[in-house]
């Protein structure tokens, strides 16, 4: 029960912070349970991406804290007659499903659907393209809560044009403009949103669920794939994850060590996304070379057995926000070969293998490395669960989300007044 109302701690953290109580505390007690929208994600059950898990964890567990969760998704993405994942209500609704407009077309009608027939206490709005359209409750909704959470900066993403990038930078300052509250996923996001904005952000990272699973050989054989006999990558087939930076570090360390990299083969796991020409150059970078498996995307049991079943990871990308995939593949207990960007090495730095980004000769060795030693990848990857599990837990995600939620509906509801 106690979860299901405003913590006494939210209370005095608002005296502290300057605003003054109008009632008793009693009143502001009640106020524990909400409406919450979630809006700019492609839909659950995820399929495959980061934000789509993020709002799975997140959502699911708001729900079992006793709070009312909607979250929107996309016709083409959410499968039919999907309605409710989780007990977390599920509202399909279309978009004009192309590169540049699937992501804003989806979030208007997510917005709109909202403000006729949900209207939500909170609106939770995920990414910096969505956020573009953070006035709009502004407007429609005024005693609503208004929160964007920015995952990574997405205008450095290669494959944006010069209009779309534009277009990100302005959702940029959207998310810290128009929100009651802008949540940042990592520490290097939050002086990111200083720096460019002088707006300080709220951190609150992406999150992990404790797994301990057995590997199944036979979800892997329909790749050629046996377990702890291959290396693996899980993302997008999108250019600054670095796909084609691991392939060729992969036919360097072939190369170099042909004994060492016997029988150890590379799974490349993810698909497309509105980047078919950039799978087709990967495809062809591989052709010839039976020790690169593609499996395109997978999910449920198919992909915790890729974890579970893999010697380590590689994880080559450019930009990130906090990468889940690195935080999953941690959790799985897997030394996790990764680029040195900022982002990445808050988790990567102490409990993993960082390599100098965009490094092929580097990234090399460092596969090398690990495939030669065994036992060093698995006393790597034994730290890193403990790490991930202590620090980054879902269950505490969502209860410092719906604690933010909470203060600022205290104060647009009245119980409390800025002083």
């Amino acid at each position: 029960m106690m979860e299901n109302i405003a913590n006494t701690s939210d209370i005095f953290c608002l005296y502290g912070m300057g605003v003054s109580l109008t009632k008793t505390v009693k009143n502001a007690i009640v106020l524990g349970l909400m409406k919450i929208t979630m809006i700019g994600q492609k839909g659950i059950p995820a399929q495959f991406g980061g934000v789509e898990t993020h709002v799975l964890e997140l959502a699911t567990r708001l729900t079992r804290l006793g709070h009312s969760v909607t979250v929107y998704g996309r016709s083409w993405y959410v499968p039919k007659g999907t309605d409710r994942v989780n007990s977390v209500r599920v509202v399909r609704l279309p978009s004009i499903h192309t590169k540049h407009l699937d992501t804003i077309s989806a979030s208007l009608f997510a917005v709109l659907h909202a403000a006729m027939f949900v209207r939500p206490d909170v609106y939770h709005f995920h990414g910096v393209g969505p956020s573009l359209l953070a006035w709009i409750p502004r407007m429609l909704a005024p005693r609503a809560t208004v929160v964007t959470t920015f995952h990574s900066v997405d205008r450095t993403h290669e494959k944006w044009g010069w209009f779309s990038r534009l277009m990100l930078r302005f959702g940029e300052r959207a998310a810290f403009a128009f929100a009651d509250e802008t949540i940042t996923v990592s520490k290097t996001l939050t002086k990111y949103g200083e720096q460019e904005y002088g707006r300080r952000a709220t951190y609150i990272p992406n999150g992990i669920t404790p797994v301990r699973t057995a590997v199944d050989p036979l979800l892997l054989a329909p790749f050629g794939l046996e377990p702890f006999h291959y290396v693996a990558m899980i993302a997008r087939l999108v250019p600054h994850k670095g796909a084609h930076t691991l392939i060729a570090a992969w036919k360097i360390a072939h190369s170099r060590s042909p004994k060492i990299m016997e029988n150890i083969k590379l799974a490349i796991i993810g698909g497309s996304a509105f980047t078919d020409a950039y799978v087709r150059k990967l495809h062809a970078m591989a052709a010839f070379d039976d020790s690169i498996v593609f499996t395109g995307f997978q999910r449920s049991d198919t992909l915790t057995a890729l974890f579970s079943g893999a010697r380590f990871m590689v994880h080559p990308s450019t930009s990130e926000g906090l990468p889940i995939a690195v935080l999953e593949e941690m959790s799985h207990g897997k030394a996790v070969i990764a680029a040195d960007i900022p982002e990445t090495m808050e988790v990567v730095a102490e409990y993993g293998v960082p390599f100098p980004q965009g490094n092929v000769d580097a990234l090399a060795d460092a596969i090398i490395e690990l495939a030669a030693e065994p036992m060093q990848a698995a006393a790597i990857g034994h730290a890193a669960r403990t790490f991930v599990e202590d620090e980054y837990h879902w269950d505490d995600i969502a209860q410092e989300t719906a604690s933010l939620y909470r203060r600022h509906a205290m104060v647009r509801q009245g119980v409390f007044a800025v002083r």
